[in-house]
């Protein structure tokens, strides 16, 4: 996978991120009168949001349907090491010193089998380490590619792709999302690209950390 990777280009999104797009549409309520002050509410701090997380609350149903474009989950994993589901001494660094105690991670593909990404979320001890992650972030140091066993996203990893890291609260939220064929994207594709990792993180794992940022705990 690693030479494979370094054959290929690998760009950094630069687009909105998609937790200020889901901060508008999820208040639709103010925050419950016991949440600690600030933006993430529980999720600022891991003091104040202790339960670890877990693949199913994260990642809750293998089919993901946004304005008519369709994914479905291929592969799930449990890094036992933060440093082993990314790439990059930089990032992998950062986790380290952030006190990182969980690195999960999911792969997807779009309904046509052309896209297909990976989405991380690193479990960092503040909100501010979590910062430091996604400042580590680069060319040479994203979430790495989780390869699955199906005819589709077994390619993740080989030839180009786009990496970004997001934060909300503590939490480091890492895509990384190409074409199936590898394929160095255009200006065109970029946009698709982008448009995936927003469906699919907006679905889940912000959906979830949404609830940890009003309640301090799991999504049930």
């Amino acid at each position: 996978m690693l030479a494979l990777l370094g054959a290929g280009l690998v760009f950094m999104f630069n687009a909105e991120d998609p937790a200020t797009v889901a901060s508008s549409e999820r208040r639709t309520s103010a925050p419950l009168p016991s949440a600690p002050p600030g933006e993430f509410g529980y999720a600022g701090s891991r003091s104040t949001d202790p339960d670890p997380l877990t693949v199913k609350e994260l990642f809750r149903t293998k089919k993901i349907a946004v304005s008519g474009r369709s994914y479905e989950m291929t592969i799930t994993s449990k890094d036992k090491k933060c440093a082993d589901g990314v790439l990059g001494d930089k990032i992998q660094k950062a986790l380290k010193s952030g006190k990182c105690t969980q690195l999960m991670r999911a792969s997807f593909r779009d309904k046509k089998g052309e896209v297909i990404g990976t989405v991380g979320v690193a479990n960092l001890s503040t909100t501010k380490n979590a910062t430091r992650v996604a400042k580590a972030a680069d060319k040479s140091n994203y979430v790495k590619p989780l390869a699955g066993k199906d005819e589709v996203t077994k390619f993740l990893g080989s030839g180009s792709g786009g990496a970004k890291v997001w934060t909300h609260g503590h939490y480091a939220v890492l895509v990384w999302f190409q074409k199936k064929d590898g394929a160095e994207p255009d200006k065109k594709t970029s946009k698709q690209l982008l448009q995936a990792a927003n469906d699919i993180t907006k679905a889940t794992v912000f959906k979830a950390l949404d609830v940890r940022s009003l309640t301090g705990a799991r999504a049930v």
